[in-house]
């Protein structure tokens, strides 16, 4: 099997797991019951909750655990737009962003939220320019990903959050859940008040994640009932889930220090030799793009028919945000870059991991060779 679909979520670590079973068979108890055994997974969870924090080189009292990217980007941007609408209703976007924050700012305008959405250049970077003619004296947000899930552009976040401390009563929030362990980001020193990160990304379990809120940024819960996370994000803590995020970090971590710059040529070698497939564009661009990330379109053939193909052989490769990617519509973020519908809808993502190995990238260019040349003799 030749897994390339990491974006969409990777294989846990061994490690992580055996965290994750150790903890949930030996600390079960609720870390708010007043017994003992709930002070020692009490203790567990303020432990893990510290290490998060020295690993991303921020205090504990802002690291909020979560379920994962999806819920703290909800809670984010709902919390600020809902704690803050005295100051102003109007918040700012990209049009390249994921489904959990375009359709949390959908959902917001109905609320009498206005939403404006910034353009991008065809290499999905926006303009820094537009950013700042569209703040205005009632925008009490700005949310922008840091890398691109579908197409893996980088943002330049130290410069927009550099822009976004010139307003005081404006927040920033980045989505930082591709870029974890791949693309660093200094969360001290950007200007970013909120960010969000996943467990699943980076080896970790599906249902962790967590999301930093700076010191002294109030947002509006969306639960109520219990304290638990400063109030913030009440309800039982998932401490097994906790701890095992904070192991795959570490990991994470400790493998971006070792091993990013060989995935950074993998991608190199891999972007040049599928551009010399015929029939194949290239969409991730080579500058400004995160290490992991290929993604490319081949105008005229379904992307489904290339997975499918592509599966038969143990393959595995996608082609937008695994949120969105059964919906057969052409895809926002190339519509963005202001590629035709031709190219938009026949995008395919592939996925790298530090486990990735040079041997299974050959393997597949040589298989959607194949399989592209197969289907364009079918087509005549």
């Amino acid at each position: 099997m030749i897994y390339l679909d990491n974006s969409a979520t990777t294989r846990p670590h061994l490690d992580v797991l055996e965290s994750f079973k150790y903890i949930s068979d030996t600390f079960f108890a609720n870390p708010s019951s007043i017994h003992q055994l709930g002070g020692k997974a009490e203790q567990l969870l303020d432990k893990a909750r510290e290490q998060a924090a020295v690993l991303l080189h921020v205090r504990k009292e802002e690291i909020l655990f979560t379920s994962g990217g999806t819920e703290g980007n909800n809670v984010a941007i709902k919390g600020v737009a809902l704690q803050h609408q005295s100051r102003g209703k109007h918040i700012i976007t990209t049009s390249i962003e994921h489904p959990s924050v375009t359709e949390t700012c959908d959902g917001l305008k109905q609320l009498g939220f206005e939403i404006t959405y910034l353009q991008t250049d065809s290499k999905g970077r926006i303009n820094l320019e537009q950013m700042k003619e569209a703040i205005r004296p009632d925008t009490i947000l700005i949310s922008i990903m840091h890398v691109n899930n579908e197409i893996g552009t980088i943002q330049d976040i130290k410069a927009i959050g550099s822009v976004a401390k010139l307003y005081p009563k404006l927040f920033l929030h980045v989505d930082h859940v591709q870029g974890l362990g791949k693309v660093s980001l200094d969360l001290a020193s950007s200007g970013v008040d909120l960010c969000t990160v996943s467990g699943h990304k980076i080896h970790g379990l599906k249902g962790t994640g967590l999301l930093y809120r700076r010191s002294g940024v109030k947002i509006f819960p969306l639960f109520h009932g219990g304290g638990q996370e400063f109030g913030d994000r009440p309800g039982t803590e998932n401490l097994a889930g906790a701890v095992a995020f904070v192991k795959a970090l570490r990991l994470a971590k400790e493998a971006e220090k070792t091993s990013v710059d060989r995935l950074y040529e993998m991608k190199k070698c891999l972007i040049n030799e599928v551009s010399s497939i015929p029939g194949v564009v290239m969409n991730t661009p080579m500058d400004h793009s995160a290490p992991h990330i290929v993604h490319f379109s081949v105008p005229g053939i379904k992307p489904e028919v290339l997975i499918h193909m592509l599966g038969e052989e143990e393959i595995y490769v996608s082609t937008k945000s695994a949120c969105s990617s059964r919906s057969t519509s052409a895809s926002q973020v190339l519509e963005a870059c202001g590629f035709d519908e031709k190219r938009a809808s026949s995008g395919i993502r592939v996925s790298m991991s530090y486990e990735t190995k040079q041997e299974e990238l050959k393997q597949f260019v040589n298989s959607l060779r194949r399989a592209i040349e197969k289907l364009k003799v079918f087509m005549r």
